[in-house]
């Protein structure tokens, strides 16, 4: 069992994660020094947590796994229904408070919700594989989709949501739809996104995006953030300021420094070789990814794989609470999924 387990380990893979965990250990380190190490503690914590349940994981064939998913998406639908009783947090009920720690159901939900729709297009295909383009059956998988996605936004969380429209949109090409549903899927968007935008999204989440994409409309308030950062990296030029030394970091102007601009205490304090260097790991991380997913024996394990690629590459637009549990990979810090 260990021989074959160490056989089938990607060792890029786990390298480049592990790489990215350090880098990102030690920009807690600076970060998390206002509060006493608190958010650098509970990384550890949870690192260590997880290194059972990972081999435990790794251990397990992926297909029984699999086999268990529709019972995953069921308790997945269950939270995120109880989710919506909660008390409103940040304008949002997103959020199990749990006394000793946080849970955000939607978190839970990409991956379970996603394993299931590998599974059921793999029994949807086992006939022949053209038998996923059947209206049918493509509804099936749309209402599969639907009911999480319908769940997530009455949060409200707009930025998840979409991650799982757009993972599922990745998923279905991988798994050889018709072009002519393509063609229409994307007209279809072409026309709804201005409608939904002008019409349908609330205010605040249009000053987000038109903040986001030009961050000097409020510089003093949605966009100080945004500008922050941007400062930050900056400063840090070719070498960064050094460990504990980040004006903007230390004096307290990146705000969540942990979180959301954990980065930018990358790119301050450590400069643009660091900072160049986890994108050259996030690239590597996604290639080897992706050349995995290529070679998977079948198509369930493409399936799956493909997603998770697609995991590293989305940045995910997501509201935090910043003395949440949970800190995300693609904030250059790790967390075994």
């Amino acid at each position: 069992m260990k021989k074959r387990i160490l056989k089938n380990m990607d060792w890029g893979i786990l390298i480049c994660r592990l790489i990215l965990f350090g880098i990102g250990l030690v920009a807690l380190l600076s970060a998390s020094q206002s509060t006493e190490y608190d958010e650098l503690k509970k990384q550890i914590q949870w690192f260590l947590i997880c290194i059972p349940i990972f081999l435990i994981m790794v251990s397990i064939d992926y297909e029984v796994i699999a086999k268990f998913s529709p019972v995953y998406y069921i308790i997945t639908i269950i939270l995120l229904v109880l989710v919506l009783f909660t008390p409103e947090k940040n304008g949002a009920t997103s959020w199990f408070d749990l006394k000793y720690f946080k849970f955000q159901p939607a978190e839970f939900a990409k991956v379970m919700v996603i394993l299931f729709m590998a599974y059921l297009m793999t029994k949807l295909q086992k006939r022949k594989k053209s038998d996923i383009n059947h209206p049918l059956k493509l509804l099936a998988l749309l209402a599969s989709l639907a009911i999480p996605v319908v769940l997530i936004v009455k949060q409200p969380d707009y930025g998840t949501a979409i991650s799982f429209v757009v993972a599922f949109a990745f998923m279905i090409f991988v798994s050889g739809i018709k072009k002519r549903y393509i063609v229409t899927a994307i007209l279809t968007i072409a026309v709804l996104v201005p409608v939904l935008y002008l019409y349908v999204l609330p205010d605040h989440a249009k000053k987000r995006i038109e903040v986001f994409l030009n961050p000097s409309l409020d510089p003093r308030g949605s966009g100080y953030n945004i500008i922050q950062s941007k400062l930050a990296i900056g400063a840090g030029q070719l070498m960064g300021m050094g460990i504990f030394k980040g004006n903007q970091t230390q004096l307290g102007f990146l705000y969540p420094k942990t979180t959301d601009f954990i980065y930018s205490v990358i790119g301050e304090e450590f400069g643009f070789l660091v900072a160049g260097g986890v994108v050259v790991i996030y690239v590597t991380l996604i290639t080897r990814a992706l050349y995995v997913a290529k070679t998977a024996k079948d198509d369930l394990r493409l399936l799956y794989r493909k997603w998770n690629c697609w995991y590293f590459l989305f940045p995910y637009d997501r509201k935090y609470w910043y003395d949440h549990w949970i800190i995300a990979n693609y904030r250059c810090t790790f967390t075994f999924h």
